[in-house]
Protein backbone atom coordinates (compact mmCIF):
# COMPACT_ATOMS: atom_id res chain seq x y z
CA UNK A 1 0.00 0.00 0.00
CA UNK A 2 1.35 3.42 -0.95
CA UNK A 3 1.88 5.63 2.11
CA UNK A 4 2.02 9.36 1.36
CA UNK A 5 3.73 11.92 3.57
CA UNK A 6 2.56 15.48 4.22
CA UNK A 7 4.65 17.02 1.44
CA UNK A 8 3.17 14.62 -1.12
CA UNK A 9 -0.31 15.95 -0.30
CA UNK A 10 0.99 19.51 -0.64
CA UNK A 11 2.16 18.68 -4.17
CA UNK A 12 -1.33 17.31 -4.88
CA UNK A 13 -2.80 20.65 -3.75
CA UNK A 14 -0.43 22.55 -6.07
CA UNK A 15 -1.45 20.36 -9.02
CA UNK A 16 -5.13 20.92 -8.26
CA UNK A 17 -4.59 24.69 -8.05
CA UNK A 18 -2.88 24.78 -11.45
CA UNK A 19 -5.67 22.74 -13.03
CA UNK A 20 -8.44 24.88 -11.56
CA UNK A 21 -6.69 28.13 -12.54
CA UNK A 22 -6.66 26.97 -16.15
CA UNK A 23 -10.29 25.84 -16.11
CA UNK A 24 -11.69 28.86 -14.26
CA UNK A 25 -9.71 31.36 -16.35
CA UNK A 26 -11.11 29.68 -19.45
CA UNK A 27 -14.62 29.94 -17.98
CA UNK A 28 -14.14 33.66 -17.25
CA UNK A 29 -12.67 34.41 -20.70
CA UNK A 30 -15.66 32.74 -22.35
CA UNK A 31 -18.36 34.46 -20.30
CA UNK A 32 -16.85 37.75 -19.09
CA UNK A 33 -18.53 37.10 -15.73
CA UNK A 34 -17.02 38.98 -12.80
CA UNK A 35 -18.31 36.20 -10.57
CA UNK A 36 -16.24 33.66 -12.48
CA UNK A 37 -13.32 36.11 -12.45
CA UNK A 38 -13.53 36.22 -8.64
CA UNK A 39 -13.49 32.43 -8.62
CA UNK A 40 -10.37 32.36 -10.82
CA UNK A 41 -8.58 34.87 -8.57
CA UNK A 42 -9.31 32.67 -5.58
CA UNK A 43 -7.56 29.78 -7.35
CA UNK A 44 -4.38 31.88 -7.65
CA UNK A 45 -4.59 32.30 -3.89
CA UNK A 46 -4.94 28.53 -3.60
CA UNK A 47 -1.74 28.08 -5.61
CA UNK A 48 0.23 30.53 -3.49
CA UNK A 49 -1.11 28.98 -0.30
CA UNK A 50 -0.31 25.44 -1.43
CA UNK A 51 3.22 26.43 -2.43
CA UNK A 52 3.86 28.09 0.92
CA UNK A 53 2.33 25.10 2.73
CA UNK A 54 4.77 22.79 0.92
CA UNK A 55 7.70 24.98 1.96
CA UNK A 56 6.62 25.01 5.61
CA UNK A 57 5.96 21.26 5.65
CA UNK A 58 9.46 20.63 4.30
CA UNK A 59 10.87 22.82 7.08
CA UNK A 60 9.04 20.77 9.74
CA UNK A 61 10.90 17.67 8.53
CA UNK A 62 14.21 19.13 9.71
CA UNK A 63 15.35 17.38 12.90
CA UNK A 64 15.80 19.29 16.19
CA UNK A 65 19.06 21.22 16.40
CA UNK A 66 20.94 23.42 18.84
CA UNK A 67 18.79 26.48 18.20
CA UNK A 68 15.51 24.57 17.80
CA UNK A 69 15.71 21.74 20.36
CA UNK A 70 11.97 21.02 20.09
CA UNK A 71 12.05 20.74 16.31
CA UNK A 72 10.47 22.95 13.66
CA UNK A 73 6.82 21.86 13.91
CA UNK A 74 5.46 25.38 14.40
CA UNK A 75 6.40 26.29 10.83
CA UNK A 76 3.01 24.90 9.76
CA UNK A 77 1.26 27.70 11.64
CA UNK A 78 3.00 30.23 9.40
CA UNK A 79 1.42 28.40 6.47
CA UNK A 80 -2.14 28.73 7.80
CA UNK A 81 -1.50 32.39 8.71
CA UNK A 82 -0.07 33.11 5.27
CA UNK A 83 -3.11 31.52 3.61
CA UNK A 84 -5.34 33.66 5.82
CA UNK A 85 -3.66 36.88 4.64
CA UNK A 86 -3.79 35.73 1.01
CA UNK A 87 -7.50 35.04 1.28
CA UNK A 88 -8.11 38.47 2.78
CA UNK A 89 -6.24 40.06 -0.13
CA UNK A 90 -8.24 38.06 -2.65
CA UNK A 91 -11.49 39.00 -0.88
CA UNK A 92 -10.61 42.69 -1.11
CA UNK A 93 -9.78 42.38 -4.83
CA UNK A 94 -13.00 40.50 -5.53
CA UNK A 95 -15.18 43.03 -3.70
CA UNK A 96 -13.44 45.96 -5.41
CA UNK A 97 -13.83 44.46 -8.90
CA UNK A 98 -17.45 43.47 -8.27
CA UNK A 99 -18.30 46.92 -6.92
CA UNK A 100 -17.06 48.50 -10.15
CA UNK A 101 -19.10 46.02 -12.19
CA UNK A 102 -22.12 46.76 -9.99
CA UNK A 103 -21.97 50.38 -11.19
CA UNK A 104 -21.61 49.31 -14.84
CA UNK A 105 -23.16 45.84 -15.40
CA UNK A 106 -22.09 43.86 -18.47
CA UNK A 107 -23.88 40.95 -20.17
CA UNK A 108 -22.63 37.40 -19.74
CA UNK A 109 -21.75 35.48 -22.90
CA UNK A 110 -21.68 31.73 -23.60
CA UNK A 111 -22.79 30.91 -20.05
CA UNK A 112 -23.22 27.21 -20.78
CA UNK A 113 -19.60 26.49 -21.67
CA UNK A 114 -18.28 28.78 -18.94
CA UNK A 115 -20.34 27.00 -16.30
CA UNK A 116 -19.23 23.60 -17.59
CA UNK A 117 -15.53 24.46 -17.18
CA UNK A 118 -16.17 26.01 -13.77
CA UNK A 119 -18.06 22.91 -12.64
CA UNK A 120 -15.13 20.72 -13.70
CA UNK A 121 -12.74 22.86 -11.65
CA UNK A 122 -15.09 22.73 -8.66
CA UNK A 123 -15.18 18.93 -8.82
CA UNK A 124 -11.37 18.79 -8.72
CA UNK A 125 -11.28 21.10 -5.71
CA UNK A 126 -13.92 19.08 -3.86
CA UNK A 127 -12.08 15.78 -4.33
CA UNK A 128 -8.69 17.22 -3.35
CA UNK A 129 -10.17 19.05 -0.34
CA UNK A 130 -11.61 15.79 1.00
CA UNK A 131 -8.28 14.00 0.49
CA UNK A 132 -6.32 16.79 2.21
CA UNK A 133 -8.78 16.95 5.11
CA UNK A 134 -8.49 13.24 5.84
CA UNK A 135 -4.70 13.38 5.49
CA UNK A 136 -4.52 16.41 7.80
CA UNK A 137 -6.45 14.57 10.51
CA UNK A 138 -4.43 11.37 10.09
CA UNK A 139 -1.05 13.12 10.02
CA UNK A 140 -2.06 15.84 12.53
CA UNK A 141 -1.04 18.56 10.08
CA UNK A 142 -2.55 22.04 10.48
CA UNK A 143 -1.09 23.03 7.08
CA UNK A 144 -3.04 20.28 5.30
CA UNK A 145 -6.19 20.97 7.32
CA UNK A 146 -5.95 24.69 6.48
CA UNK A 147 -5.45 23.88 2.80
CA UNK A 148 -8.47 21.57 2.92
CA UNK A 149 -10.66 24.23 4.53
CA UNK A 150 -9.45 26.78 1.99
CA UNK A 151 -10.34 24.49 -0.92
CA UNK A 152 -13.76 23.68 0.55
CA UNK A 153 -14.40 27.42 0.83
CA UNK A 154 -13.48 27.64 -2.83
CA UNK A 155 -15.92 24.82 -3.60
CA UNK A 156 -18.86 26.57 -1.94
CA UNK A 157 -17.77 29.84 -3.51
CA UNK A 158 -17.78 28.22 -6.95
CA UNK A 159 -21.19 26.69 -6.34
CA UNK A 160 -22.51 30.15 -5.47
CA UNK A 161 -20.96 31.69 -8.57
CA UNK A 162 -22.32 28.94 -10.83
CA UNK A 163 -25.79 29.45 -9.41
CA UNK A 164 -25.46 33.23 -9.83
CA UNK A 165 -24.30 33.06 -13.46
CA UNK A 166 -27.06 30.57 -14.20
CA UNK A 167 -29.64 32.95 -12.74
CA UNK A 168 -28.25 35.85 -14.77
CA UNK A 169 -28.46 33.77 -17.96
CA UNK A 170 -32.00 32.73 -17.06
CA UNK A 171 -33.43 36.03 -15.77
CA UNK A 172 -31.27 38.55 -17.61
CA UNK A 173 -30.78 40.50 -14.37
CA UNK A 174 -27.12 41.55 -14.75
CA UNK A 175 -26.87 42.92 -11.21
CA UNK A 176 -26.91 39.37 -9.82
CA UNK A 177 -23.39 38.68 -11.12
CA UNK A 178 -21.52 41.41 -9.15
CA UNK A 179 -23.81 41.00 -6.12
CA UNK A 180 -22.93 37.33 -5.83
CA UNK A 181 -19.25 38.14 -6.37
CA UNK A 182 -19.41 40.54 -3.40
CA UNK A 183 -21.02 37.83 -1.26
CA UNK A 184 -18.22 35.48 -2.36
CA UNK A 185 -15.64 38.03 -1.21
CA UNK A 186 -17.29 38.44 2.19
CA UNK A 187 -17.54 34.67 2.63
CA UNK A 188 -13.88 33.94 1.97
CA UNK A 189 -12.86 36.89 4.18
CA UNK A 190 -14.68 35.16 7.04
CA UNK A 191 -12.74 31.96 6.34
CA UNK A 192 -9.51 33.98 6.39
CA UNK A 193 -10.29 35.26 9.88
CA UNK A 194 -10.76 31.67 11.08
CA UNK A 195 -7.41 30.58 9.62
CA UNK A 196 -5.61 33.54 11.18
CA UNK A 197 -7.16 32.80 14.57
CA UNK A 198 -6.06 29.16 14.39
CA UNK A 199 -2.54 30.19 13.37
CA UNK A 200 -2.24 32.61 16.31
CA UNK A 201 -3.52 29.93 18.70
CA UNK A 202 -0.78 27.55 17.55
CA UNK A 203 2.00 30.12 17.82
CA UNK A 204 0.79 30.95 21.34
CA UNK A 205 1.36 27.31 22.46
CA UNK A 206 -2.26 26.26 22.71
CA UNK A 207 -2.85 23.10 24.76
CA UNK A 208 -3.87 19.80 23.19
CA UNK A 209 -7.55 19.29 22.47
CA UNK A 210 -9.87 18.39 25.34
CA UNK A 211 -10.11 14.72 24.27
CA UNK A 212 -6.33 14.25 24.30
CA UNK A 213 -5.99 15.93 27.70
CA UNK A 214 -8.78 13.70 29.07
CA UNK A 215 -6.97 10.60 27.80
CA UNK A 216 -3.74 11.75 29.44
CA UNK A 217 -5.50 12.32 32.76
CA UNK A 218 -7.14 8.89 32.55
CA UNK A 219 -3.71 7.27 32.16
CA UNK A 220 -2.27 9.20 35.10
CA UNK A 221 -5.31 8.66 37.32
CA UNK A 222 -4.96 4.89 36.88
CA UNK A 223 -1.67 4.99 38.83
CA UNK A 224 -3.23 6.50 41.93
CA UNK A 225 -4.19 3.01 43.11
CA UNK A 226 -0.44 2.34 43.47
CA UNK A 227 0.03 5.40 45.66
CA UNK A 228 1.26 7.57 42.81
CA UNK A 229 -0.02 11.11 42.26
CA UNK A 230 0.75 13.86 39.79
CA UNK A 231 0.66 17.64 39.43
CA UNK A 232 1.61 20.38 36.99
CA UNK A 233 0.17 18.64 33.92
CA UNK A 234 0.82 20.84 30.88
CA UNK A 235 0.43 20.17 27.17
CA UNK A 236 1.07 22.06 23.96
CA UNK A 237 0.69 21.56 20.24
CA UNK A 238 3.40 22.52 17.72
CA UNK A 239 2.20 21.65 14.24
CA UNK A 240 2.19 17.86 13.90
CA UNK A 241 4.13 17.48 17.16
CA UNK A 242 2.50 17.38 20.59
CA UNK A 243 4.16 17.70 23.97
CA UNK A 244 3.21 16.85 27.55
CA UNK A 245 5.04 17.45 30.81
CA UNK A 246 4.00 16.38 34.28
CA UNK A 247 5.42 16.04 37.80
CA UNK A 248 4.94 12.53 39.22
CA UNK A 249 4.73 12.24 43.02
CA UNK A 250 5.78 8.94 44.66
CA UNK A 251 6.37 7.77 48.26
CA UNK A 252 9.59 9.19 49.63
CA UNK A 253 11.06 5.83 50.57
CA UNK A 254 11.10 4.59 46.96
CA UNK A 255 14.54 4.05 45.40
CA UNK A 256 15.61 6.24 42.49
CA UNK A 257 15.83 3.17 40.25
CA UNK A 258 12.27 2.07 41.07
CA UNK A 259 10.92 5.60 40.66
CA UNK A 260 12.46 6.05 37.24
CA UNK A 261 11.26 2.65 36.11
CA UNK A 262 7.76 3.87 36.95
CA UNK A 263 8.32 7.05 34.92
CA UNK A 264 9.33 4.95 31.90
CA UNK A 265 6.11 2.98 32.30
CA UNK A 266 3.98 6.11 32.58
CA UNK A 267 5.63 7.73 29.57
CA UNK A 268 5.05 4.62 27.46
CA UNK A 269 1.38 4.49 28.51
CA UNK A 270 0.86 8.17 27.65
CA UNK A 271 2.53 7.78 24.25
CA UNK A 272 0.29 4.79 23.52
CA UNK A 273 -2.84 6.72 24.49
CA UNK A 274 -1.84 9.75 22.39
CA UNK A 275 0.20 8.68 19.33
CA UNK A 276 3.05 11.03 18.44
CA UNK A 277 3.17 12.55 21.92
CA UNK A 278 6.53 13.56 23.39
CA UNK A 279 6.44 13.20 27.18
CA UNK A 280 8.65 14.83 29.81
CA UNK A 281 8.24 13.64 33.41
CA UNK A 282 9.81 14.80 36.66
CA UNK A 283 9.98 12.71 39.83
CA UNK A 284 9.21 14.24 43.25
CA UNK A 285 8.51 12.70 46.69
CA UNK A 286 5.03 12.94 48.14
CA UNK A 287 4.80 15.61 50.87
Amino acid sequence: MLVLERHHYAWLSIAAALATIALKTLAWSITGSVGLLSDALESFVNLAGAGFALWMILITRDPPDGTHPFGHGKAEYFSSGFEGFLILGAAAAIIWTASERLMAPRPIESAGWGLAWSAAATTINFVVARVLGKAGERLNSIALRADSRHLMTDVWTSVGVIVGVSLVAWTGWLMLDPLIAILVGLHIAWEAVGLLRESVDGLMDRSLDADSVARARAVLDAYQARGVHYQGLRTRQAGASSFLQVVVLVPGDWSVRYGHALLDEIEAALETAIPGLEVTTHLEPLP
